[in-house]
């Protein structure tokens, strides 16, 4: 009998959530949750393995669950809380700190990425993270995980994990080997600024990304200051990918209008970039402005989204627990 399919896909809460959260995760997670049960989390102790000031991080977390309604998931269809909230999630990440192995989390690039050249000072969090990401996903057994080119490498680090505690404890199939979900002919938004750099928040200049809460104005400013070159718009893609950040904005206008990239550069080719940004900056503002505004709309009632987070957690903990309780059993723990 087939297994029931289950989506797991946590956010950080760090604030200004962007253009290619949007592309990337958020607009997928809605239509996610159509097909399969889903749960969703704004991983709250993931963000502070660098300090967070305490304010700041719990604003950023109501915002993030702002972000999610703002984007189309619905708390009656997925189950949507913070992370902080089912202490599970911190009992599982210990236990599974005992299953794996040091070789393992050395391999993981994205830490050397964060930690750069002084790893030493980097926080003990920030090295066994990937584990607390692999506990997020096998505390509620979730089947299919969301993810984009650089968390890959964490959740195989989470199949590794999955399939030694089934070995280590003689429990065949106990955890399901959870399967990556990555959305297809989605390509990476790239910054505004520099077309090799992904779209971040922690980005300097604000001007390398469109926030989802930016207005219609700000957007005008980004596009028309986005880094293109003198040139017109070439008609092939192999000339196009020469261009870094022309083929970012021909991407971000292939993804939002719904439109292939060859019938783009149709449209497009002989034309000065101008002429682009011109319509990108239309179909942005009419895709992001009504998300930004809702998110704003959201924010003012602070009630209604601690409503959500509780109505959520009550949800994750009744699984959590039940799935927890295994897992003391399995491991010998009273």
């Amino acid at each position: 009998m087939e297994k029931k399919k289950l989506v797991f896909s946590g956010v950080q809460p760090t604030g200004n959530l962007h253009l290619g959260n949007y592309l990337g995760a958020l607009k997928n997670f809605a239509s996610l949750q159509k097909e399969m049960k889903c749960i969703y989390c704004v991983v709250d102790l993931h963000a502070i393995t660098v300090f967070q000031k305490p304010e700041e991080l719990r604003k950023n977390v109501f915002e993030t669950v702002a972000s999610f309604l703002a984007t189309g998931l619905d708390s009656d269809k997925s189950i949507i809380f913070n992370q902080s909230s089912v202490s599970g999630h911190a009992e599982l990440a210990w236990i599974l700190n005992c299953v794996s192995r040091v070789g393992w989390l050395n391999r993981m690039t994205q830490f050397k990425d964060k930690a750069g050249s002084d790893k030493e000072k980097a926080s003990v969090g920030l090295y066994i993270y990937p584990n607390l990401m692999a506990a997020d996903i096998l505390l509620y057994k979730a089947t299919h995980v969301p993810v984009g080119a650089d968390q890959k490498q964490h959740l195989e680090l989470s199949r590794d994990i999955a399939q030694k505690f089934n070995n280590d404890f003689d429990c065949k199939d106990f955890f399901p080997i959870p399967e990556p979900l990555i959305p297809k002919n989605v390509s990476r938004v790239m910054s505004l600024r520099d077309g090799l750099k992904k779209m971040s928040k922690s980005e300097d200049s604000d001007y390398s990304r469109i926030n989802l809460k930016d207005s219609a104005d700000e957007i005008n400013k980004k596009i028309k200051k986005a880094k293109t070159d003198s040139e017109q718009i070439p008609d092939n893609m192999q000339t196009l990918q020469k261009k870094p950040e022309a083929l970012n904005l021909i991407n971000i206008y292939s993804e939002i209008s719904k439109t292939n990239i060859e019938s783009v550069l149709r449209e497009m080719s002989g034309k000065e970039y101008s002429f682009l940004k011109t319509k990108l900056t239309e179909i942005i503002i009419s895709e992001i402005t009504p998300v930004g505004k809702e998110i704003q709309k959201l924010l003012k009632d602070k009630a209604h989204l601690e409503k959500i987070l509780k109505k959520g957690k009550e949800k994750a903990n009744i699984i959590a627990e039940e799935n927890l309780k295994n897992v003391r059993e399995k491991v010998g723990l009273i």
